[in-house]
């Protein structure tokens, strides 16, 4: 039997995060970076909040899930920076056990929700594009809400159920997470019980989530392409399909690095490759969608000229 299952158990109030495996003289660089990089992420999801919130001419469908984008990118970036941050100029860099399940939790939370919210997104080009007469009776500010409130009752559920399976585990005296922050596949490594059933819900929730997702915005984006291409104009096929090129652009990154964390079986034994990844999904991406829908995007670049001329 494989000593990892006949150490005695010992109760783990705390973990301590190991991090990047980098030289101490390069923590304050790091520092710094991961610094430089949520800056800007707050001031770029609040920017798009406020510029949505104060333009009338952006109270649509797109830009209120536009909105609530923003809003979960500055949740979720929030989430695990300040801690990350701390984390490089202190020689602890411990959690506590509970606020590890507490920052894990609205983690998944977060990141299940944005997942769904893209897919909403996509079913929104979809209706706008392929069916622009009836487009206001279909994207009611009703079903906008309930849409939105679904992606955030799918991302409870998937946070409950991922962290109860995770905080059920026993952890016999190794506390040392080889990861920048609280996440399935550093818990299970470090856990001395069997972790197999975990690892299976792991992924076929993790699975389950990216294909129900990522079917909508495929078959969403196959009935674009469909209506595109009827359109008989080389300009007009061009700037229909330039509304949906943002939003492409930020699920590719997204399910590309979500997909690469969770939805392969051997996920768990590469944490290096893993803590580069999660840099990705939990700081950089929250800070360039923002940037993306912006500079793409020219009714809201009107919209912040407008706001900065009125000044």
């Amino acid at each position: 039997m494989n000593s990892k299952f006949n150490r005695n158990f010992s109760e783990v109030t705390e973990f301590i995060l190991l991090g990047f495996r980098t030289p101490p003289k390069l923590h304050i660089l790091l520092f710094l970076a991961f610094l430089l990089v949520y800056v800007v992420t707050l001031v770029g999801n609040i920017s798009m909040i406020v510029v949505i919130k104060m333009t009338s001419r952006l109270h649509m469908p797109m830009y209120f899930f536009l909105r609530n984008l923003s809003y979960l990118d500055l949740c979720y970036s929030t989430v695990i920076a300040p801690k990350t941050l701390a984390n490089f100029l202190s020689n602890e860099k411990k959690i506590s056990y509970k606020g590890c399940a507490v920052q894990f939790f609205f983690f998944a939370l977060f990141v299940t929700t944005e997942g769904f919210l893209l897919a909403v997104m996509a079913f929104d080009r979809f209706s706008a594009i392929c069916s622009p007469l009836l487009y206001p009776v279909h994207m009611s500010p009703k079903l906008c809400v309930q849409l939105v409130t679904g992606s955030y009752i799918c991302g409870c559920i998937n946070a409950v159920v991922q962290t109860s399976f995770t905080f059920s585990l026993r952890f016999c005296g190794e506390n040392r997470l080889d990861h920048f922050f609280c996440d399935v596949p550093a818990l299970i490594k470090i856990s001395c019980v069997d972790t197999f059933v975990n690892e299976v819900v792991l992924f076929i929730l993790s699975a389950l989530i990216i294909i129900t997702t990522t079917t909508v915005i495929l078959v969403s984006y196959a009935y674009i392409l469909s209506t595109v291409l009827k359109i008989p104009s080389t300009h007009g096929r061009s700037r229909t399909f330039s509304t949906c090129g943002s939003h492409i652009a930020v699920v590719s990154l997204f399910y590309g690095a979500v997909f690469f964390m969770y939805a392969q079986p051997g996920a768990i034994s590469s944490p290096e490759k893993n803590k580069v990844v999660a840099v990705l999904y939990t700081l950089i991406i929250p800070m360039l969608n923002p940037l993306i829908y912006s500079l793409r995007n020219r009714d809201v670049k009107d919209a912040v000229k407008r706001i900065l001329y009125s000044k």
